[in-house]
This record gives structure tokens, C-alpha cells and sequence, in this order.
């Protein structure tokens, strides 16, 4: 069954302004975790020594675990303090319409992101980085030129200064946004100086 009609920006905000009402760390601690150990246990999900699954069944387990915990769990917006749900229609129509390539960078270091099914053969894209992850400026741009120069690294992924000229880049402050300039600057530095500068990010 298709969704009569795609939840879009608009639709999106409606409904996390008329969601219901919980408090960030009831959501953390309470909802998020009870609700996955629930998932594990309807669905039996046990990795063993796997981390990256290859048995279908499992796959097949984990998709329809990771479907129901959306569905049960839904979306929650911190600045609202509000939850949003999607049905399963809703959530599958989204996946039908999401793109299944993207072109990530530019010119010589630009490389092709294509949707890939279980046990593929074909090589994933890699991306390296701290992952939003604080990082002190002192190692900053340095941390991020170690991971551009490895050349298994296809794009990269930024990581978060936690003070900017000595002051905490505390948020909703002139000082995050320093913060958020300088990091664009350590990373495209960071690419040119490795000759990839057109490296996404």
C-alpha cells in the first residue's frame, strides 16, 4: 500500500508542533532503550561475534525491527520537546523515493555513492573523520589531515571544535559560529593541503 500523500517539510513541522510532549531525557534514557531492547527481543536479534551481519534472515530481521522501533518510537525534536510519527506507509514511501545514487565531492576526488544490498561485492564508500565528535583546537586541523590523507578515505566527516581562540564554542553565541567557521576552514585546508581538495565533506 502507497502513502495517499508524501509527509514533507511542511506536514513535518505540523506534526512536531502537535506531537506529544516528552521531556529529552525521559526520551534517552526511557523510551529510545526500552523500546529497542523490545525490538531484540519480538525480532531475536543476536549478533554473536558478527558485527556486520550476512546471514539474510537476520538482515531481514533487522529491517523490519529498525521499521517497527521508528513506527512505535517516532522522531523527536529537541528544540521542541515534541514527538513526531510516521506510519509504516509512510516510512516505506520514503524509502521507495530516496535516491539511489548520489555524487559526493567534485572534480578528480568526486565519488559515486550507490544504494547496496546485503553481501555485495561492490566496494562501500568510506568516510572518515571524528564524526561531530568535540575535538580541541590544538589537534584540530591536524586530526582532520590524518584522516584526508589516507587514500581508502573517500569523503570525510567533520568533527566539532569545543573551544574556538580559547573560548568554548558554547551554543546559540557568536562564538559557535566562529567555532563552525573556523572548522570549514581547518578541513578545506586540511584537503588541499593532501592535493584533494574537492574531497566531500
Amino acid at each position: 500500500m502507497v502513502a495517499s500523500r508524501a509527509v514533507d517539510i511542511f506536514e513535518a513541522y505540523t506534526r512536531f508542533n502537535t506531537g506529544k510532549r516528552v521531556r529529552e531525557d525521559s526520551w534517552d534514557y526511557v523510551t529510545v532503550p526500552n523500546n529497542a531492547l523490545a525490538m531484540k527481543e519480538k525480532y531475536q536479534i543476536n549478533f554473536g561475534p558478527d558485527i556486520v551481519p550476512t546471514d539474510d534472515d537476520l538482515s531481514d530481521r533487522l529491517f523490519h525491527a529498525g521499521l517497527e522501533m521508528l513506527v512505535t518510537t517516532g522522531f523527536y525534536n529537541t528544540n521542541l520537546g515534541r514527538v513526531m510519527y510516521l506510519t509504516e506507509d509512510e516510512i516505506l514511501e520514503g524509502v521507495r523515493k530516496a535516491p539511489k545514487k548520489i555524487k559526493l565531492g567534485r572534480g578528480k576526488d568526486q565519488v559515486s555513492c550507490k544504494s547496496r544490498h546485503g553481501n555485495s561485492t561492490r566496494k562501500p564508500i568510506i568516510e572518515g573523520g571524528p564524526t561531530g565528535a568535540p575535538v580541541s583546537e590544538e589537534i584540530f586541523p591536524a586530526m582532520m589531515q590524518s584522516y584526508v590523507q589516507e587514500p581508502v578515505v573517500d569523503t570525510l566527516v567533520s568533527g566539532v571544535l569545543n573551544t574556538v581562540c580559547g573560548q568554548p564554542a558554547t551554543t546559540n553565541t557568536p562564538w559557535e559560529i566562529r567555532a563552525t567557521l573556523a572548522e570549514i576552514r581547518y578541513v578545506r585546508e586540511a584537503c588541499t593541503l593532501c592535493g584533494r581538495p574537492g574531497m566531500g565533506i
